[in-house]
């Protein structure tokens, strides 16, 4: 799998029009911005909300749009979990900073045993906090070809037994890089 990153100019540049650009922002304003395992398991991007009490103040969440600067749809996606009492402002400059007692709070309110997350750099590939009731989990081996780190994915067999599978980054001498032809499809 690769990622590409690309802009409407290298896009324009391309294949003469920004179209690929736009239809590819188009889906990702689709994309659901939360997912529940088995009614225990929240899976969300970033974090939690101070705006969020309870799963249906997530569900009501207008999606088609991008994803604003403030408010509970950007915290849900740039909030992180950190050593703090409640809620502290995040340096990140969106989303916010939140404890166990907010997690654990959420967890009871909502009846959930777990919050599944990304978005933070976790060298070993994954990270439980919160007595085990908060996992980050990082996909992107090596990520930036400079880290170093291992990447995971978290295997769910129940809500209740699961397995961090860990995978290492394919060594540059293995890697194939995919020809740089251009394809009809945004033509």
């Amino acid at each position: 799998m690769y990622l590409l990153v690309i802009s409407a100019d290298e896009c324009q540049n391309k294949y003469g029009n920004a179209n690929a650009w736009k239809y590819c922002c188009g889906v990702f304003d689709l994309l659901t911005v939360a997912a529940l395992i088995d009614e225990q398991v929240l899976c969300v991007h970033g974090g939690l909300s101070p705006d969020i009490r309870t799963l249906d103040h997530i569900r009501i969440i207008e999606r088609n749009q991008e994803i604003p600067h403030k408010g509970a749809f950007c915290d849900l996606v740039w909030s992180d979990p950190e050593d703090v009492e409640t809620w502290a402002v995040s340096p990140r400059g969106a989303g916010w900073l939140f404890g166990a007692k907010v997690t654990h709070e959420f967890l009871q309110i909502n009846s959930l045993n777990l919050i599944c997350r990304a978005h933070q750099l976790v060298h070993e590939g994954y990270k439980y906090m919160f007595d085990d009731k908060l996992v980050t989990v990082w996909s992107a081996p090596n990520y930036c070809y400079r880290c170093g780190n291992i990447a995971s994915i978290l295997e769910f067999t129940s809500t209740e037994q699961k397995e961090a599978k860990l995978f290492q980054a394919v060594p540059d001498s293995e890697r194939v890089i995919p020809p740089r032809t251009c394809t009809p499809y945004f033509l």
